[in-house]
């Protein structure tokens, strides 16, 4: 049985960084900075119409439309349909899909075939090269690198992409490039002419591209999210992957969708029915809800997607301000959950030899977490084999948590010298 068990396709993915991490918190009962959801309650609305969805009635506790609920994919289309500038169709353009993870595995499940390449830009969610891999396809990588010759880097707007070395990487066998705006760890969020530069070389390869955009309403400082989809010649050409969880700080939810045209939509389709099949009805229509009441209110200050990032913006610089009190540079992010620090200046004598031939970041978090009480993630999880030792200087907090959190954090950071 062994040697069959070498066969299977899950071999590719051989230890998962949220796993272990989130263990060796629970374990050393650490403040937990590391994964990235809220420890706060969603918005009212959503809770409310969660409630009267599970009130509903016996339909509620039944299947739906496979491959969405039907007031779900109605919101979606008339929601990102003004936005995206195409006439989404609800039925044939939106599949919902049991989080944005599972729109993601169903894209390269349904789009790739082996012996495909997908490029993939670092830092990147770690799913990605796994879920190409299962797929049979070959990633291929191109960072983003810090742009500013001298002194620290402080946006992660400083983080550019080569367009040079970008379209070196396109041969005959490219299918698809990955991109993740508002990005994660990083929080860059990609201006126009950066996506536009992408767009005419996917234009020009014919290429698919995958945008995992589940942080597009999280911008701060200004920036503005713009969908890929939306630039000329890419609307048939992109998968644009969101989430609830992540719109509505309702993670536990697992609603997700990928919306592109029909003729993709129709791939990834038949990939959904012949794995999970269909996604919980109730959460679906309260997700439907949320959307209802955003579009209404879109654009005002009774919006959510303004309220919320307000919000995380004074507490993305609560957690900047005390990591560089301690000589932890902060990267200020543009958008999402995340602040990335430099670790750099920060000299640590590591007394566990279980972690001695780990990579500089991985050593510093479990020191943090076991010593200091405080867990955070080493960014060159985000990384390839072969860029991961250039950005292991590097780690990432999560501040989308309650103030109280934050504190307990702070008051760790305070006493890190002691």
């Amino acid at each position: 049985m062994s040697g069959r068990l070498r066969a299977c396709s899950a071999d590719v993915v051989d230890k998962n960084v949220w796993v272990e991490f989130s263990q060796l918190a629970a374990d050393y009962k650490a403040v937990n900075l590391g994964q990235g959801f809220p420890d706060f309650s969603p918005p009212k609305f959503i809770q409310d119409a969660f409630c009267k969805a599970v009130s509903g009635g016996p339909l509620m506790y039944q299947y739906t439309r496979p491959f969405g609920h039907p007031s779900l994919v109605r919101s979606l289309a008339k929601f990102f349909s003004r936005i995206v500038g195409h006439e989404i169709d609800p039925l044939e353009d939106i599949l919902v899909t049991v989080g944005a993870y599972q729109a993601l595995f169903c894209a390269f499940q349904a789009l790739v075939k082996e012996g495909d390449e997908v490029i993939i830009v670092e830092p990147f969610f770690d799913c990605y090269q796994p879920m190409v891999k299962m797929a049979g396809g070959k990633a291929v990588y191109v960072p983003l690198r810090p742009k500013a010759a001298s002194g620290a880097v402080l946006s992660s707007g400083d983080w550019v992409l080569s367009a040079e070395e970008l379209a070196s990487k396109f041969t005959p066998r490219t299918k698809a490039v990955v991109i993740n705006t508002p990005n994660n760890p990083l929080g860059k969020v990609y201006r126009t002419e950066e996506l536009q530069m992408i767009a005419d070389l996917c234009i020009k390869h014919d290429t698919l591209c995958i945008s995992d955009e589940v942080y597009e309403w999280l911008t701060y400082d200004g920036a503005e999210h713009v969908k890929i989809a939306s630039l000329p010649g890419m609307w048939e050409r992109t998968v644009t992957v969101g989430s609830a969880g992540k719109t509505f700080s309702a993670t536990g939810l697992k609603v997700g969708w990928a919306i592109s045209s029909g003729q993709v939509i129709k791939r990834l389709k038949a990939m959904h029915q012949m794995s999970v099949f269909d996604c919980a009805t109730a959460a679906q229509e309260a997700v439907a809800q949320g959307f209802e009441r955003e579009y209404k209110v879109f654009g005002t200050p009774e919006s959510y997607f303004q309220q919320l990032p307000a919000m995380l913006h004074l507490k993305r610089n609560k957690l900047a301000s005390c990591l560089e009190s301690v000589g932890l540079q902060p990267i200020m992010p543009q958008g999402g959950y995340f602040i990335t620090a430099d670790i750099s200046s920060v000299k640590v004598d590591y007394n566990d030899q279980s972690s001695v031939d780990e990579p500089n970041d991985f050593r510093f978090v479990k020191w943090l977490t076991k010593e200091k009480g405080l867990a955070a993630i080493p960014v060159s999880a985000f990384y390839s084999p072969e860029h991961s030792k250039e950005f292991d200087k590097y780690i990432r907090f999560c501040f989308v948590k309650e103030d109280s959190t934050l504190d307990a954090a702070e008051d760790i950071l305070r006493k890190f010298n002691q």
